[in-house]
């Protein structure tokens, strides 16, 4: 055997004990360890009207616990819906709160995207309220008044309908004042909007006996009709941001705000509620349900995403517990109306459970 030769086979022997074999590197794969979640906050999405609640509790989550602050956006009610139905991952949040009940066809929504299980957490009530400036007398109206002045359509007299021809709150009813329809709410994605219509629209709309016989005879009509606000510039879509509309009613005091209970008890130094069907917007009125614009609030919570994104389960039990949305909880003094006791530790239970949502 030559030098070359020798030199050619050392350096192949040396190669080969030098290179890990197919066996080792199976080996170290199997082995290799899970790659641990991209996001190491909760992300939440969701209602205008519960985001000072969620904010609030997310602050405090994050000042008295080992786990960062959760971004709290507010999208609506609707978009944050939609958001979170859109699938599992760290792209797509870990909660979103609503100031309504999710929709049959949100929930399919969600499981055509692999969102399967939902953890659904009611934290209390609001009421949804027609505020004007204190600058102004306080308005008193009839949910049927509050319908002939917002509606797209209403009644010709004979049973008939008509584009909706009222310029000011007097023409709609003698009683009330002489200025100009103007109402600032919020856009179709909002949670308050979906409770506006269903509840003070709808409510004025079936005090007119002929329309609300169409339920039973024309259901798609009559829902046409009662949830449809008119387009002309009496109402003007103001966004998802509710402390704008009071920072404008201060502006025009002739104009007319709708949004949630939170934000007025917040103002009352400058804006007023006004009384609906005799009742006035306070807290003992909405808690017993005497106040006819009232509605619960939720949150909703991805169960796949507990253990993955740290610290959800934990975010929960913080705005579950007594401290919080229990009577006597700091988010009382943020406006939220609380449940009942009975009904909050019912609902604790459940959600200690992390029940999965199953709708009626």
């Amino acid at each position: 055997m030559n030098i070359k030769t020798i030199a050619t086979s050392l350096l192949t022997l040396s190669m080969v004990a030098c290179s890990p074999s197919t066996e080792q590197d199976s080996s170290k794969t199997a082995a290799a360890p899970a790659k641990p979640a991209g996001r190491d906050h909760i992300k939440i999405v969701g209602s205008s009207t519960v985001y000072p609640f969620s904010t609030v509790v997310a602050e405090n989550f994050g000042r008295t616990s080992n786990f960062k602050t959760p971004v709290v956006e507010s999208t609506g009610s609707g978009g944050g819906l939609k958001l979170f139905c859109a699938g599992l991952g760290e792209r797509h949040p870990d909660i979103t709160n609503a100031s309504r009940r999710i929709k049959p066809s949100e929930v399919e929504n969600c499981a055509e995207n692999g969102v399967a299980e939902i953890v659904e957490v009611k934290i209390g009530y609001d009421g949804i309220v027609l505020a004007n400036s204190r600058k102004n007398p306080q308005l008193e109206i009839s949910l049927h008044d509050l319908f002939l002045a917002l509606a797209k359509n209403v009644p010709d007299g004979s049973q008939g309908l008509i584009a909706n021809p009222y310029k000011t709150w007097a023409d709609v009813n003698p009683d009330l004042p002489a200025f100009k329809i103007e109402v600032m709410g919020p856009p179709p994605t909002s949670g308050t909007r979906d409770a506006f219509v269903e509840l003070a629209m709808e409510g004025g709309c079936k005090s007119i006996d002929w329309i609300k016989a169409m339920k039973k005879t024309d259901k798609p009509a009559y829902k046409a009709l009662c949830h449809t606000i008119r387009e002309d510039g009496a109402f003007v879509e103001a966004g998802e941001n509710d402390n704008l509309i009071v920072q404008k009613l201060n502006a025009n005091p002739d104009a007319f705000g709708i949004f949630g209970f939170s934000f007025l008890d917040q103002n009352l130094d400058t804006v007023q509620g006004s009384l609906i069907d005799g009742v006035a917007p306070d807290f003992d009125r909405i808690a017993d349900g005497g106040y006819p614009v009232s509605r619960s609030l939720f949150f909703y919570v991805k169960k796949a995403n507990i253990g993955q994104t740290p610290g959800i389960q934990e975010y929960v039990q913080e705005f579950i517990s007594d401290k919080a949305s229990g009577s006597d909880g700091y988010l009382t003094d943020r406006g939220l109306i609380p449940m009942q006791d009975a009904e909050h530790a019912d609902w604790a239970n459940k959600i200690n459970r992390l029940e999965t949502l199953k709708l009626d």
